[in-house]
């Protein structure tokens, strides 16, 4: 039989109540810093391949997630870099289709767009993502202000993120980093309860990498 206190937050929080939120931007950039790291060279198409279920049952076995959402930008097709808009575009599909099967939702927010930029003389562009942050950090603050979340794990390195962790703090909701051992954000781990890091040698397994 359950305890009240058990009930009441059954009752409160509903069945969503813990939920995992990934900056999906900041999180594939990640791992590409990681193979840097290490001296191995993959293609971001090898990237989309990752099974990060694979890493959530090491890093949070003890917890029963019942949500786990993953936040894109939307890409679109730059003439100028036709081949690299074509190569990110099939790349994101890929992955879509891959974390869906992992049972994650795949959400478009913000957006990914090429910029010129002139870097010693040079002219070049770059693509910057707009927005995931912002998305993340509404859905965060909502679903607390609607007491359907217990714990929320995010996993970015944003610290753009530190206010909403820290409203939700104040709403009693539970807040855990999960972020790289490699370079890890010390805002989000000075501000939220608990920190959960990966290994660089869990991220090479995640990709069959030995």
């Amino acid at each position: 039989m359950r305890k009240p206190d058990e009930v009441f937050l059954l009752y409160t929080y509903g069945m969503e109540n813990i939920v995992l939120f990934i900056d999906g931007e900041n999180f594939l950039h990640k791992v590409e810093d990681v193979f840097r790291k290490e001296k191995i060279n993959i293609k971001k198409g090898e990237i989309a391949k990752i099974n990060i279920n694979f890493l959530l049952n090491i890093a949070l076995e003890k917890y029963k997630i019942t949500r786990k959402i993953f936040y894109a930008a939307k890409l679109h097709y730059n003439p100028k870099t036709k081949d690299k808009s074509l190569e990110l575009i099939l790349s994101q599909r890929y992955l879509k289709s891959n974390l869906q099967k992992q049972g994650f939702e795949f959400l478009i927010a913000g957006n990914v767009r090429g910029q010129e930029v002139t870097v010693d003389g040079k002219t070049k562009i770059i693509f910057r993502e707009k927005g995931v942050d912002v998305k993340i950090a509404v859905d965060l603050v909502a679903m607390a202000a609607d007491k359907k979340i217990k714990t929320a794990i995010i996993c970015s390195s944003d610290s753009d993120l530190q206010p909403a962790v820290q409203e939700l703090r104040t709403r009693g909701v539970e807040v855990v980093y999960l972020g790289f051992g490699f370079q890890p954000n010390k805002g989000l781990i000075y501000t939220t309860n608990e920190t959960i890091l990966f290994r660089n040698a869990e991220i090479l397994k995640a990709l069959n990498i030995k």
